[in-house]
């Protein structure tokens, strides 16, 4: 005597069981799931430095802000109490630091807008993986 037969139409024709193909279909997709959330956060991760370097350069722009309000306070203070070359040497240097200034705020404001928060390949790759598991035998 023999065991049970399974019905032909629990058995695919490799031998294993619908419910073995379910159980692969659902690890394949918990792993798929797992590695779109690193890739994310490996994306997330990218743009978060980009973000932080362009805000180092505002930062930077800022700071050279406050030093040309400061010598340029100091240039006219000089430049008004008795004009002496004292006065226009620090007239120069806050010109100077006015210039470095608008270099890295502008610099800084291009990067700023290159930053993307929103993961594209992360988005791509979930697109593809939703339209596959509509159609997995394509």
């Amino acid at each position: 005597m023999t065991g049970p037969e399974v019905p032909p139409s629990r058995v695919d024709s490799s031998g294993e069981s619908i419910g073995d193909l379910v159980s692969e279909l659902t690890g394949d997709l918990s792993k798929l799931m797992r590695q779109e959330l690193e890739l994310a956060k490996a994306e997330i991760r990218q743009e978060a430095v980009k973000a932080g370097k362009a805000t180092g350069m505002l930062a930077a722009a800022g700071f050279a802000g406050y030093l040309t309000t400061v010598l340029l306070s100091l240039a006219l203070v000089f430049a008004l109490g008795a004009v002496v070359p004292l006065g226009w040497a620090a007239l120069i240097v806050a010109a100077l630091w006015g210039a470095v200034g608008a270099v890295l705020y502008a610099t800084g404001r291009a990067r700023l807008r290159t930053v993307n928060p929103k993961p594209e390949r992360t988005v791509e790759t979930l697109k593809e993986d939703a339209e596959w598991a509509k159609h997995p035998t394509r």
